[in-house]
């Protein structure tokens, strides 16, 4: 036996002299992929994301993710709904990112989007896609006015939870 804990045949190196392994070594940094695309509305669903405030919302929603670590690869959406894809750093769940995202934005519509009753609903759709889908996904979130002239928003995120195979009770969906 040499000290990988693995018995060396005959004239072989072990595999600590063949890769170069140390107990007790660890990897120095922690590299993560999280990449989640984010969808949440308006309380109620009201239209209260009137077109010219949109542009001015989604960029300080990317702020937002700056100032916590966050990457907004791409946020749009609607009159009564939000899309955003999300990198999120190792240290940063799902929930606090969402919670960090949709807390600070709201008194943000309250003041800037003069918006006074404005607030977002509870809950959120969180879907974990692969680096394949980053452009397919930045592009679906580009789209979304155009999307939304043949599909609601209601009919969009039921087809989120299936194809994702989240299981729903649809009493419960929507509040």
């Amino acid at each position: 036996m040499k000290g990988d804990g693995a018995p060396a045949l005959e004239g072989r190196p072990s595999l600590v002299e063949r890769v170069g392994i140390r107990y007790g070594s660890t990897m120095s940094h922690t590299y993560c992929s999280s990449l989640f695309h984010c969808v949440f509305s308006t309380k109620e669903r009201r239209n209260t994301n009137a077109p010219e405030i949109r542009a001015r919302l989604w960029a300080y929603i990317g702020g937002i993710a700056r100032e916590h670590e966050m990457k907004a690869l791409a946020v749009g959406g609607t009159e009564d709904h939000v899309h955003i894809l999300l990198s999120l750093p190792s240290s940063l769940s799902i929930a606090a990112a969402m919670r960090e995202i949709k807390s600070a934005s709201s008194p943000w519509m309250h003041e800037s989007g003069d918006c006074k009753d404005f607030a977002w609903q509870e809950g959120y759709g969180a879907f974990s896609i692969g680096t394949a889908q980053t452009s397919a996904t930045i592009a679906y979130i580009a789209r979304q006015e155009d999307h939304h002239r043949r599909r609601d928003f209601q009919a969009e995120f039921v087809a989120f939870l299936k194809k994702h195979r989240i299981e729903y009770d649809p009493r419960y969906v929507w509040g």
